[in-house]
């Protein structure tokens, strides 16, 4: 199973293999707090984050241009899609809106690549259970 969470939700031994993958480290985390690998050129390059998080491009377009970014570069998302296919992988983010994200994105677009190799299972995000 593919999850999305936030960095700043708590750590669960259900997270499974923890990725992170946002271009940019979060603030205030260490790397021993996260836990996680890090693959930053998996992340949407820097001109389309910006693009998205300046209003000039909205969700929609945002998701179709990453996907283009991310069918141009198998080699930086393959990694994700063998440890997907092999156990529960929990994909981290930091930006505050959790359905509207670059690791929601990316979730679909692995269990896609995963569905056309066999059957998969379906993104999930996690964020409301942590919300007070």
């Amino acid at each position: 199973m593919i999850r999305c969470k936030r960095v700043y939700d708590p750590l669960q031994a259900s997270d499974g293999q923890r990725v992170l993958v946002d271009r940019l480290w979060p603030r205030n985390r260490r790397k021993d707090q996260l836990q996680a690998l890090w693959l930053p050129e998996v992340a949407p390059s820097t001109a389309l984050r910006q693009a998205f998080h300046a209003g000039e491009v909205d969700f929609a377009g945002f998701a179709e241009r990453y996907r283009q970014e991310l069918t141009a570069r198998p080699e930086h998302w393959w990694k994700l899609l063998g440890m997907a296919g092999q156990g529960d992988v929990t994909l981290l983010y930091a930006g505050k809106d959790t359905e509207h994200n670059n690791a929601m994105v990316l979730a679909q677009w692995l269990e896609d690549e995963l569905e056309r190799q066999g059957p998969g299972s379906s993104p999930v995000c996690y964020a409301d259970e942590f919300k007070s």
